[in-house]
């Protein structure tokens, strides 16, 4: 019997008039609608018809979450007086509960996604509803990327809706219009209550959260504001944790409390993710949860909500070749939307863990998935789809150019797409499976070798990461799980029957191409080396050698460290995998401003193994390059970046001796040639000119001299075969053919850039170019009857005027101004000091000398 006095209550009942017309119009529409409204409930059974409201049409409802899709059928099902299975039905990754009367069916994007590649038509429904557009999840992107292709081409008559409770609707609304112009916007109110805001920040500074790391001192303060909202309200307690790790640390603290504590998430179990929403039943609860419970689902009895501030995202370091969850601090929207949970059915309170003066600058909204992921399944999807550049997508963000590269090397690397970036039909078989290209990799190309049952459990376990509990040692997690009897354990096994079910009986020389299978004979090993070739076939770039010290090196070339177990202790202490000479490394991370990354879970392998797996990075040649400060010349067999085998070169080819010697010039700079002092000197005169008088003078700066070091250095270069020859290079000779020779200006260098010059007693004084003005240095009495400063080029020397000991005494560039002036205090102070050499009154008639009086009158 359908429950009319609760559908009577949703507020979305006021805005389906303007939705019925916009579909039966243009076809498309954009529903804004805040949470508890019955955007998820009431709007598909009324569009389907099974309140009694228009004819009966098929509606699919595509959610963001297996939890969200689960709990939207059972809510509508219960509205109808019925079980889910009947009219109202889901399908989510491994389970599935709807039949021949199903007329509403919730599924998740990932499973949209999959029923149009199998069938774009969608055959026999009539209206498609994706759910929380706001999320901007990038399956449900895909989706509607590829729902409003089909809309185009296939179907018009097929009605599309985006819902979400906070979007941009203007966006949306031209996304979906396409070229007839923007979709309607329908927008229903909703009964919301006011929730008052408590600022709660940590009374001592707590450490940035990065990677998958958050200070345990904020996980302590998020339990004792719990216990403070649990003492000071009334009400069920919702708490934002940004993920299963950090709710599992927090209930740990809250053992004690007068409530009953749950956890919900992606990873719990099926009956307790519907006890959470079904409500209590007398009992006070704490509902610790990640972002799922945001907007995706309601949880009855909430009148206090607590927020950590904390998210966490999917980022992905294209570089490195590591894709991992992140942890960030939660945008402004999500704050809102989080903080509306408590006034959902009552007026109700937010306790915030951060400061009011930090809330303005939190990002606005959060970051679209397609900015930030790894994009390896959309590229695969998209090609699948006929549009392996997705440049025919309506897509509301474009996808990086630089990640859909990337994205289109492993897929060409996995033999899923073609040189032109077509799906292959091997493509097609992975995208089918439902996994990640890597994975589906693995489990097509691993069955023929290890057993389709063994392959599917090992994929079944990298789909979804296990417990931290057990362990670093894919292996030992394997053995764990197979005994495991908690909610992880029952969704590997699900999972496991799925894949195997799915991929079927491997074909002979399924693998194939440049995708094809590692013929390294597992099928008889055990479980460790079962699993490592499995991880090993999922993550090729990552098979990594031992370098000591539970350090390893990945054929990425990037570094990786086993996790410490604690402070003062070594990396990978207690894990089975430090002393493996090989690993296939299948989860790793990389903190904020670490150098290496930190490997989560591994494998150990051989040398074989890792050569089979990763065959497309493996290569022989001969390397010539400048390593440790001089050239380096090896026959090298590597894979990847790991070096297998080395031995030197009796005689390297002379082309790429020349092009190691230039990158060691390069490298450290033109000071690794022979510098005299008349070669400094020819360089600062040189320079002089050039920033006096310009061209036709070079400019020799290191940049200078370095981009243009064939004009200079070409012949010595070419007779270079190590450090030492370069060190023998007389670097003033070598300097000398960049003057301006062809000009004929080249004659007048010791013009106008003089290296010395004669003063008044007759003595030849070198000029120091090396400052900013030329600078004369140069006893005092040698310049009697010098009347006016020399200059150079036009530009007036810097005379440092020395006594008679050579010591400074004064520094001029106007020699008729001192002896005017400073001239009678320098007598002043040095004739008495040095009373054997002429200081007469007037300097400038005097008669210049280098010798004493006395010396002067012998003549």
């Amino acid at each position: 019997m359908i429950r009319r006095d609760a559908l009577a209550q949703l507020p979305v009942r006021t805005a389906l008039p303007a939705l019925r017309a916009a579909l039966d119009g243009p076809g498309a529409a954009v529903l804004c609608a805040p949470p508890g409204t019955g955007k998820t409930t009431l709007v598909p059974l009324e569009l389907a018809g099974l309140t009694g409201a228009g004819p009966v049409r098929r509606v699919l409802v595509a959610e963001p979450r297996r939890i969200a899709a689960r709990a939207a059928a059972r809510r509508m099902a219960w509205l109808l007086g019925e079980q889910a299975g009947e009219r109202v039905g889901f399908t989510v990754r491994g389970e599935r509960r709807a039949g021949a009367r199903t007329v509403v069916e919730v599924v998740t994007t990932g499973v949209l996604l999959q029923r149009l590649q199998r069938d774009p038509e969608l055959a026999g429904v009539d209206v498609v509803v994706l759910d929380e557009c706001h999320e901007r999840h990038l399956d449900a992107d895909t989706s509607a990327a590829f729902l409003l292709d089909v809309r185009e081409t296939l179907r018009p008559e097929l009605g599309l809706v985006a819902a979400s409770a906070t979007t941009d609707a203007e966006g949306w609304a031209r996304l979906l219009g396409g070229s007839a112009g923007a979709a309607p916007v329908v927008e229903a109110a909703g009964v919301s209550h006011p929730v008052e805001v408590v600022w709660a920040p940590p009374q001592r500074p707590v450490r940035p959260a990065h990677g998958m790391r958050v200070d345990p001192a904020l996980l302590g303060h998020v339990a004792a504001v719990v216990r403070r909202a649990l003492h000071e309200q009334t009400g069920d307690v919702l708490c934002f944790l940004p993920g299963v790790g950090e709710i599992g640390r927090v209930a740990g603290q809250l053992a004690g409390v007068d409530a009953e504590v749950l956890q919900v998430h992606g990873r719990a179990p099926a009956e307790v993710q519907d006890a959470v929403l079904a409500g209590g039943d007398g009992v006070r609860r704490v509902v610790l949860a990640t972002s799922v419970a945001e907007s995706s689902l309601t949880v009855p009895g909430v009148r206090v909500v607590v927020d950590s501030g904390l998210a966490r995202v999917p980022r992905t370091d294209h570089a490195r070749g590591l894709s991992a969850l992140a942890t960030v601090r939660a945008s402004r929207a999500a704050a809102r939307q989080r903080a509306g949970r408590a006034g959902r059915e009552a007026p109700g309170v937010v306790y915030r863990c951060w400061a009011q003066g930090e809330d303005g600058r939190l990002p606005a909204f959060p970051d679209p998935e397609i900015k930030v992921a790894d994009l390896t399944a959309f590229a695969l999807q998209a090609a699948c789809w006929g549009d392996p550049a997705a440049r025919g997508l309506a897509l509301l963000d474009a996808p990086p150019a630089g990640a859909l590269a990337a994205a289109r090397e492993v897929l060409t690397a996995v033999g899923a797409v073609d040189a032109e970036g077509r799906a292959t039909d091997r493509g097609v078989r992975m995208a089918r499976l439902g996994l990640h290209p890597r994975l589906a990799r693995a489990l097509l190309d691993g069955a023929p070798e290890v057993g389709l049952r063994r392959a599917a459990e090992v994929v079944a376990l990298l789909s979804e990461e296990p417990p931290r509990a057990y362990g670093d040692d894919l292996a030992a997690a394997w053995r764990s799980v197979r005994r495991g009897g908690d909610g992880y354990a029952a969704r590997w096994r699900q999972e496991a029957r799925r894949l195997a079910s799915a991929a079927g009986e491997p074909r002979a020389g399924a693998g194939g191409g440049s995708g094809g299978g590692a013929a390294v004979g597992a099928g008889g090993r055990g479980d460790d080396a079962v699993a490592g070739l499995i991880a090993a076939l999922a993550f090729p770039e990552r098979v990594a050698r031992a370098r000591g010290g539970g350090s390893f090196l990945m054929a990425s070339g990037t570094g990786a460290e086993l996790a410490g177990a604690g402070p003062g202790t070594r990396a990978g202490d207690g894990s089975g995998l430090r002393d493996a000479e090989w690993l296939a490394v299948a989860v790793a991370d990389r903190p904020v401003a670490a150098v290496s990354a930190r490997i989560r879970l591994a494998a150990v392998i051989d040398e074989e193994t890792a050569c089979a797996a990763a065959r497309a990075l493996y290569s022989s040649g001969e390397e010539v390059g400048w390593s440790g400060g001089d050239v380096v010349a090896r026959r090298v067999t590597r894979l990847g970046a790991i070096e297998l085998v080395s031995r030197p070169l009796a005689s390297p080819d002379a082309g790429l001796l020349r092009d190691a010697v230039v990158s060691g010039l390069r490298r450290e700079g033109p000071g690794l040639l022979r510098w005299s002092a008349a070669a400094v000197s020819l360089r600062q005169r040189m320079a002089f000119l050039h920033r006096e008088l310009g061209a036709p003078w070079p400019e020799v700066s290191d940049e200078a001299l370095l981009a243009h070091v064939e004009e200079w250095l070409g012949v010595e270069l070419a007779r270079a075969r190590r450090r030492a020859d370069l060190e023998r290079i007389d670097a003033g000779q070598t300097l000398a053919r960049l003057l301006p020779w062809a000009t004929g200006e080249a004659a007048r260098f010791d013009e106008l850039a003089p290296e010395r010059i004669e003063v008044p007693s007759g003595s030849r004084v070198r000029v120091d170019y090396g400052g900013e003005q030329p600078v004369l240095a140069v006893k005092l009495q040698e310049l009697f009857g010098w009347q006016e400063s020399p200059r150079v080029s036009g530009v007036p020397l810097l005379i440092h005027l020395l006594s008679p000991a050579g010591r400074p005494a004064a520094v001029t560039a106007d020699l008729a101004s001192f002896w005017k002036g400073g001239y009678r205090s320098v007598r002043a102070e040095l004739r008495g000091r040095y009373p054997k050499h002429p200081w007469p009154e007037d300097p400038s008639t005097a008669e210049p000398t280098r010798h004493t009086t006395a010396r002067l009158k012998r003549g």
